[in-house]
């Protein structure tokens, strides 16, 4: 009989990571995510299973919550193929190299304190280092396109579909037989917005014994995209002509590109006053490129950009930011910057750099385009904090908050019930990827709609298929 084990994103939004056991020996891993927020402690923890036993690790797509932790499972032993879209790889080896570079300069800060206390040997090492980066793509890699059956075992079969939340982003579906019956079992992945900026809309499922889905916003759907546009957009102008600075945190993939779009447009329609936009993190900087160069698969006013500009995000006034004293200079200019800058909930990067410098001026705003996780700079400040610790430093807050969430490139509440009720057949509903009250929020409105009970899937739980 399969197996479903479950050993990250349940409950909680980040950590995706879960694993099929097939009746013929087979283990087949789906996502192997970093946990982000108050349960990063997790990283450190064993798996819940052995590395060295899994066969084929399948990667829906490349946010740190679903690559973040494959360094660590080679590290530990995993040997087998990895499957992904093209854009996920080259996507994923430019998270991954980010996240380790971080680690590195972060242990590196520790070991040199604990050195002048004479207790360097309780700094513990990163979870992984740039090398570790390396050694993931020493491993059998194989190309999945969309809409293309794959054969991955004797008997199993997977086939991805573009799930539109960020390039080469997809859902999964794998065919396996338990007992000679053939069975479905599908894997949302994160499930695009239908109204996003920068991505395609989210393809369509038809057939799942199975159900693996996200629930990031089970609990609520999102405002309209073009109020959410315009609402940007005056935040910007008024704090551009009151003379202060958007400080804007934001996650490198999609988000970064969303808004660089809006910019652009606003530029086109002369709606933009006169500023300097900087684009300071060096992931989204490198994350654009490859956008850039799969402009293809992007929506048509992102084809249309490319074919008039030969770029879809570059706009007058927009600077790239990649050395870090270049930075640090950015914080010289007093008014009528644009900073956009990583990390998107606010976990580190150079977006804490600018809060201490900006967050305590009312003349600057703060615009949050992003989910902040719990136990995140980025959600104490949403939630209305007066004081935040920076590097150890209380920086008081006073510069106007916006937060604005229509740009989420997750799928709504009505979208995720529009989306299993597109199925021709659906079985069995498993929630992963969302907080707990979100998912029970979900599960009432699809006992509703769908007359299905969810199954809100738990840390470690066996789930026979």
């Amino acid at each position: 009989m399969a197996i479903l084990e479950s050993h990250g994103a349940d409950e909680v939004v980040t950590g995706s990571c879960h694993l099929l056991r097939l009746e013929n020996g087979k283990n087949i891993l789906i996502d192997c995510g970093m946990f982000q927020g108050g349960v990063e402690e997790k990283n450190f923890q064993p798996f819940g299973f052995d590395p060295k036993s899994v066969d084929v690790l399948l990667v829906t797509h490349a946010h740190l919550d679903h690559v973040g932790r494959i360094p660590k499972l080679v590290k530990e032993g995993f040997r087998g193929t990895i499957i992904a879209t093209d854009a996920t790889f080259d996507l994923a080896n430019i998270v991954l190299l980010d996240a380790a570079k971080l680690m590195e300069e972060e242990y590196r800060t520790q070991y040199r304190k604990a050195l002048r206390r004479g207790s360097e040997k309780k700094v513990r090492p990163p979870l992984y280092t740039t090398e570790d980066v390396h050694n993931v793509w020493l491993l059998p890699t194989q190309y999945a396109e969309y809409g293309k059956t794959m054969s991955i075992a004797k008997g199993v079969k997977v086939r991805y579909h573009d799930a539109g939340h960020i390039l080469g982003s997809a859902f999964i579906e794998l065919w396996f037989k338990e007992g000679g019956v053939e069975r479905r079992l599908v894997f949302s992945g994160d499930l695009g917005n239908k109204k996003a900026i920068v991505m395609p809309r989210t393809e369509r499922g038809s057939v799942a014994d199975d159900l693996v889905i996200e629930s990031t916003y089970g609990d609520r759907n999102h405002r309209p995209l073009k109020e959410s546009i315009e609402e940007f957009k005056e935040a910007v102008r008024t704090t551009l002509i009151e003379r202060g600075n958007v400080i804007i945190p934001s996650f490198a993939i999609e988000r970064t590109q969303d808004l660089l779009c809006v910019l652009k447009q606003m530029y086109r329609d002369k709606e933009l006053p006169e500023c300097k936009i900087f684009l300071d993190t060096p992931m989204g900087i490198r994350a654009t490129t490859v956008f850039d160069r799969y402009a293809e698969r992007l929506s048509k006013i992102c084809q249309k950009f490319y074919r008039e500009d030969g770029s879809v995000f570059d706009l007058p006034g927009l600077t790239y930011t990649m050395d870090v004293e270049d930075s640090k200079r950015i914080n010289d200019v007093e008014s009528g910057a644009i900073i956009i800058a990583g990390s998107g909930m606010c976990t580190g990067g150079r977006i804490l750099h600018h809060f201490k410098h900006q967050i305590w001026n009312r003349k600057n705003t703060v615009i949050f385009v992003g989910y902040q996780a719990e136990g995140t700079v980025g959600r104490e400040i949403v939630e209305g904090a007066k004081w935040i610790k920076i590097y150890h430093e209380k920086i008081r807050v006073r510069a106007k908050i916006k937060t604005i969430n229509g740009f989420s490139a997750h799928a709504d509440q009505s979208e995720l019930i529009a989306w299993m009720k597109g199925f021709k057949k659906l079985g069995r509903v498993f929630l992963v990827h969302g907080e707990l009250d979100k998912q029970k929020a979900l599960g009432k409105v699809m006992k509703k709609e769908l007359k299905k009970k969810a199954i809100i899937v738990e840390e470690g739980a066996k789930y026979p298929l």
